[in-house]
């Protein structure tokens, strides 16, 4: 072994060659053993280096890791995207925040899953938190050993609730007693619109057509929902005039639902309060969030199992109902047209009577000239695309 002590110094050093380069360092060890196996390591690192092999990296707490993967993806990531990674830590981090990434077993996410879905948590939410866990994992290379063992949540697909008239009513009863004067407008928009949360937070007065009647979506979860622009309800016109009124010093670049502070003086009534006060009005900045103030006035409408995007989804629901062509309502509401069909499944609440209605047509059978058991072309026609009936 090349460990050696210079004069008057405590601390061993080694020298060795390897590929043909001398190497001599340091081993700032004060022990002859501890130098020689920090010599040998030093000589491992080396030709694992020279044949191409990666150095591993010191394995890092799981909180810490997680919070290098958000902050090298929120440049990339949308703020909606932000805010629910952000979401998913706060039950991530008290159980695995101090284990480190290699000591994560699917054991372990298996009782996280069992224990979230007995608070309450619904398996899209927790399916979100252990996706998370799951892209921290895989950026370390740490995810493959265990994927076979971990089994996501199944989801309802028909999952979403359509308002009835009178719990539209109920909500927006409350929403108007609400101490956040934006609340009521916002629950308006959403549900003459059906434009998801973030985008409505993002609307700007520019982006509002009152002369022409149209709404400027910016930009949306999806490429197909983003940057379209959707006609103005009579009801959404009314609801934004009114609400404009309070900006009367508004700018075309200023925020249509601005951050703002709420103070409420006086007594405390049955529902809502007394002598509210806005202050410190920021129109260049987006509100907050609206989250506290909508969780009240849901459940003081009896609506605790109603979500924001249920607004969206009773919009929908409205419009395939009122035999909007899919197409149309997939314009409006920004879906691909990949996902025509699936939503229509989804969103669609059709009642007995109505599909009655509809299959009354059967009744009469096959037109007296047509033939439902053949399928004739005409030697004149040009040859029809695959897939395509003409």
């Amino acid at each position: 072994m090349s460990v050696y002590r210079p004069a008057k110094s405590k601390v061993w050093w080694f020298e060795f060659e390897i590929g043909g380069v001398r190497v001599r360092e340091s081993s700032r060890m004060t022990s002859k053993a501890r130098a020689r196996e920090v010599e040998l390591a030093r000589r491992a690192e080396l030709r694992d280096g020279m044949v191409g092999l990666r150095k591993r990296g010191t394995p890092k707490l799981f909180s810490v890791a997680a919070k290098d993967f958000i902050e090298a993806k929120r440049a990339k990531w949308s703020p909606g995207m932000a805010t629910i990674a952000t979401g998913a830590m706060k039950h991530l981090a008290p159980v695995f925040g101090r284990k480190l990434v290699i000591d994560i077993e699917a054991s372990g996410i298996a009782k996280y899953q069992k224990a979230r879905l007995a608070e309450g948590a619904s398996p899209r939410l927790v399916n979100i938190e252990v996706g998370l866990l799951r892209a921290v994992l895989k950026r370390g290379g740490l995810w493959a050993r265990i994927q076979p063992e971990v089994t996501m949540l199944p989801e309802r697909k028909d999952t979403g609730h359509a308002l009835t008239a009178e719990e539209e009513a109920r909500l927006l009863d409350e929403c108007g007693k609400s101490r956040s004067r934006a609340l009521r407008p916002f629950i308006e928009l959403a549900l003459q619109t059906g434009a998801r949360r973030g985008t409505l937070l993002r609307l700007k007065w520019q982006d509002l057509d009152f002369d022409g009647r149209a709404i400027r979506l910016g930009k949306d979860k999806t490429a197909a929902g983003s940057f379209r622009t959707i006609p103005m309800t009579d009801r959404a016109f009314a609801v934004l005039t009114i609400w404009a009124q309070s900006f009367p010093a508004r700018r075309p670049e200023h925020f249509v639902f601005p951050a703002e502070k709420i103070g409420g003086a006086g007594a405390e009534q049955a529902f809502g309060f007394e002598g509210i006060t806005v202050y410190e009005i920021d129109p260049t900045k987006p509100i907050g969030s609206i989250r506290s103030a909508w969780e009240t006035a849901r459940k003081r409408a009896g609506l605790e199992h109603v979500r924001i995007h249920d607004l969206r989804h009773s919009a929908v629901s409205r419009l395939i109902a009122a035999r909007v062509p899919l197409p149309k309502v997939g314009k409006i509401v920004g879906w691909s047209p990949g996902t025509l069909a699936l939503m229509a499944a989804r969103y669609g609440h059709f009642s007995l009577d109505e599909m009655r209605e509809d299959m009354s047509a059967l009744d009469h059978g096959p037109k007296p000239d047509s033939d439902p058991g053949s399928y004739k072309k005409s030697p004149k026609s040009p040859t029809r695309e695959p897939g395509l009936i003409q």
